[in-house]
C-alpha cells in the first residue's frame, strides 16, 4: 500500500479535526424548524469554514517547514547568507528559526575566518623564501609555492601533476625527514636543509617537503671567519709594516745624500751604495705594495650597513654603464623602477661586475651588455659579455682567489656581500646562449 505524504496526512487529521463538529452542526441544522434556504446557507458556510481552516492549517504547517527546508539546503550549498523573518521566540517554529538562523550566522563567520586564515596562508607561503611542495600518496606534485617555482625555474602551470621523479625531489621522499642534502636545481645549486612531513587531504595521505637554502648562511660563517682573519693578519702585518716601511725610507734618503757626497768628492763605493739604495728601495714599494693589499682586503671586514634610499634603476644602470671607456657597454633599457637601496655600494657592485666584463670582453674582441627586467616583487640586473667564460666556477666568490695578474680577489666577494645586505643575491654562470659570461644581480623591489 502506498504510504500517504505527509502533507496528505496532515490535511486528512485537519479535516477529520473539524469532522465531528461540523457533523454535528449539519445534523441540527436539518433536523431543526428552519427554511430550506436558511439551511442551505448555513450548510454551504460550515462547509466553507470546515475546510478553509483544514486548508489554512496545511499551508502555514508546510509553509514553515518549507522554508526551513530552503534554509538548511543553502547551509548545504554553503550559502550563509539567506535567514528566516518574522521568526518569534514566542512559537515552536519560531525557536526552530532563530536557531537555525543562529546556526548559519555561525557557519558564515566560521567560513569567513577560515577563507581568511587560507588566504594569509597562501600570502604567508607566496613570499617566504622557503621552498614548500606537496606531493599526494601516487607521489604527484599538488602545491608549490613561488619559491619552488623559482628554485625548479618553472611556474607553477608547468610543475603541477609531475612526479617528484620528473621535478628532481624523488630523493627528498626517501630516507630520514630531516637532513642535509647537496641537490642541484635549474633555479639554484648547493647544500640544503631538508624537512619531510606528511598530512592527510580528502582523507588521503600526502607529504609536505620544505627545502631551505643553507649556501647563505655557510657564506655569512665563511665571511665571519674571513673578516676575523683579515682583522688579526691586518693588524699584525701593520704593526710590522709600518716601522720597515719608515725605516727604509730614512735608510734610503740616507744612501742617496751619501751617493751625492760621494759623487762630489770622487770617491770609490759608489756602485755599493747604489746597490744598497735599490735594494732599500724595493724593500720600501713592497711594504707599500703589501699595505696597499691589506688595506683592500681589510674592506671586507669593514663594509658598512648600507644607508637605504628610493633610487631610479634606469638612471643608476646608465650612470655606471657610462664609466666604462675601455669599450661601449650596450645598455638594454627595462621597465622604470624605484628601489630602496644604498646608491654608492650599488654603485660599486656594478662597476666590479662592467670591469670583469669589459676586461673578459677585450680578450675575445667582443661586447657587453647591461640591462634589467622585474618579475613581482624582484629586480633582476645582468651584465652580459661575450668573452671566454668562467673555467673555474668553483672559486669565484673565494677571497684572495683571482684569475688576473694584477687582481685582488675580493671584487666578486665584495659584490656578493653588498647584494645580500639588500636582502638579494648574486651569481655569476656561462651563457647558454652564446660564448660568454652572466652575472645576474636579483634585488627586492
Amino acid at each position: 500500500m502506498k504510504r500517504l505524504s505527509y502533507e496528505r496526512r496532515l490535511q486528512l487529521l485537519a479535516l477529520a479535526a473539524g469532522f465531528p463538529g461540523s457533523l454535528i452542526a449539519l445534523l441540527l441544522l436539518w433536523t431543526g424548524n428552519y427554511s430550506s434556504s436558511t439551511a442551505w446557507t448555513l450548510t454551504l458556510l460550515i462547509v466553507c469554514f470546515w475546510l478553509g481552516f483544514a486548508l489554512s492549517l496545511r499551508h502555514r504547517v508546510v509553509f514553515s517547514l518549507q522554508t526551513l527546508s530552503n534554509l538548511l539546503a543553502a547551509l548545504r550549498e554553503e550559502d550563509f547568507s539567506v535567514r528566516a523573518r518574522g521568526a518569534s521566540r514566542e512559537d515552536a517554529m519560531g525557536e526552530v528559526m532563530i536557531e537555525v538562523n543562529a546556526l548559519s550566522e555561525t557557519l558564515r563567520q566560521q567560513r569567513l575566518g577560515a577563507l581568511e586564515a587560507s588566504a594569509l596562508l597562501r600570502t604567508v607561503m607566496e613570499e617566504i623564501d622557503v621552498a614548500i611542495f606537496t606531493f599526494d600518496n601516487e607521489t604527484k606534485l599538488r602545491l608549490v609555492n613561488r619559491a619552488g617555482e623559482r628554485l625548479l625555474a618553472r611556474p607553477a602551470e608547468r610543475l603541477l601533476g609531475f612526479t617528484a621523479d620528473e621535478v628532481g625531489l624523488a630523493a627528498c621522499l626517501e630516507g630520514e625527514s630531516t637532513r642535509t642534502m647537496e641537490l642541484n636545481f635549474a633555479g639554484g645549486s648547493g647544500r640544503w636543509g631538508m624537512r619531510r612531513g606528511s598530512f592527510r587531504q580528502g582523507g588521503l595521505p600526502h607529504h609536505l617537503i620544505v627545502l631551505s637554502d643553507l649556501s647563505r648562511t655557510l657564506r655569512d660563517a665563511e665571511r665571519q671567519a674571513w673578516q676575523r682573519l683579515i682583522r688579526v693578519l691586518g693588524h699584525e702585518l701593520n704593526n710590522s709594516l709600518a716601522p720597515i716601511q719608515s725605516v727604509a725610507q730614512g735608510l734610503e734618503a740616507g744612501l742617496q745624500s751619501a751617493i751625492k757626497a760621494s759623487e762630489l768628492q770622487n770617491e770609490p763605493g759608489n756602485a755599493i751604495l747604489e746597490d744598497l739604495r735599490q735594494g732599500l728601495g724595493i724593500i720600501r714599494s713592497r711594504t707599500e705594495a703589501l699595505a696597499r693589499f691589506m688595506a683592500a682586503y681589510a674592506r671586507l671586514a669593514r663594509l658598512p650597513q648600507p644607508k637605504l634610499a628610493r633610487m631610479k634603476v634606469p638612471e643608476w644602470i646608465a650612470r655606471v654603464a657610462k664609466l666604462a671607456n675601455r669599450i661601449q657597454v650596450r645598455v638594454v633599457e627595462g621597465p622604470a623602477v624605484e628601489i630602496s637601496a644604498d646608491a654608492d655600494q650599488l654603485e660599486q657592485l656594478l662597476i666590479n661586475l662592467i670591469r670583469n666584463a669589459v676586461d673578459a670582453a677585450l680578450e675575445t674582441g667582443g661586447g657587453v651588455e647591461v640591462g634589467w627586467s622585474r618579475e613581482a616583487s624582484q629586480l633582476d640586473v645582468w651584465v652580459r659579455d661575450e668573452g671566454p667564460g668562467i673555467t673555474n666556477t668553483a672559486n669565484l666568490f673565494v677571497p684572495f682567489f683571482t684569475t688576473k695578474p694584477g687582481g685582488s680577489g675580493i671584487g666578486l666577494v665584495l659584490s656578493r656581500q653588498i647584494a645580500e645586505a639588500h636582502g638579494g643575491e648574486l651569481t655569476l654562470k656561462n651563457r647558454t646562449d652564446a660564448r660568454g659570461c652572466e652575472a645576474r644581480l636579483r634585488l627586492p623591489v
